[in-house]
């Protein structure tokens, strides 16, 4: 498999979002998503939040080592709880303080391709810190990239003509996925990537086929929130 480059994972996860919410008008916006309380414009404004981190971990380089890679670092983020109910509250509230919707467009678009162009320039041999860790550039890159191809599938469930993740940018969430499995699982041959994508983040049930397929391994569903 011809290796990924981090920066252009992360690119085209972000210009994949840009390519969904460009296409859409202030009640485009409005409509639902995946995310339980959140509507497209309030999810976008939660990603845009991820750019934004980007942003200062990227100019802020970081002394090693690193304490997690770009697996290990999402076991502190099994979602649901107190603190993501406070903060789905805190988007939706942040999300409202706009004049219109297609104002956090705008502000996404400024923000985005910055972020992109700082992880382009970024030492691939250095480390940033986040969310109170050290994680080396590339294994940082990844995250932002898997938790946009995520939230990119979470944004078009109300949109059918919408496009969906690019290849590149849902080979890195899935080799994410991958990572968070136990070696011995396999994964069930009618999965396509989305589907295991969407199944491993807890968006859509395991069925009873799949729960067989996958034995005593469905007990590690979902891989994260």
């Amino acid at each position: 498999m011809t290796a990924i480059r981090p920066d252009e994972a992360l690119a085209q996860a972000y210009a994949g979002i840009s390519a969904v919410v460009d296409a859409l008008d202030d009640t485009g916006l409005q409509r639902t998503t995946r995310c339980h309380g959140w509507l497209v414009a309030d999810l976008l404004l939660h990603v845009l939040g991820d750019a934004q981190r980007a942003l200062v971990a990227l100019a802020s380089p970081a002394d090693g080592p690193a304490d997690v890679d770009d697996v290990s670092y999402w076991r502190d983020f099994p979602g649901g709880g107190d603190e993501a109910t406070r903060h789905a509250w805190w988007v939706r509230r942040s999300a409202a303080a706009f004049d219109r919707p297609t104002g956090i467009v705008r502000l996404w678009r400024e923000t985005a391709p910055a972020a992109v162009r700082a992880a382009a320039s970024a030492n691939p041999q250095g480390y940033v810190t986040t969310q109170g860790h050290v994680l080396r550039v590339p294994d940082f890159l990844a995250t932002l990239t898997t938790e946009a191809v995520v939230h990119h599938l979470d944004l078009i469930v109300d949109l059918p003509d919408a496009p969906p993740p690019g290849p590149l940018a849902t080979r890195v969430a899935v080799a994410t996925m991958d990572g968070l499995l136990s070696d011995d699982t396999v994964r069930p041959v009618a999965w396509s990537d989305h589907d295991f994508l969407l199944k491993a983040t807890g968006r859509v049930p395991l069925t009873d086929r799949d729960r067989l397929e996958l034995g005593e391994s469905a007990g590690w569903f979902p891989l994260l929130g």
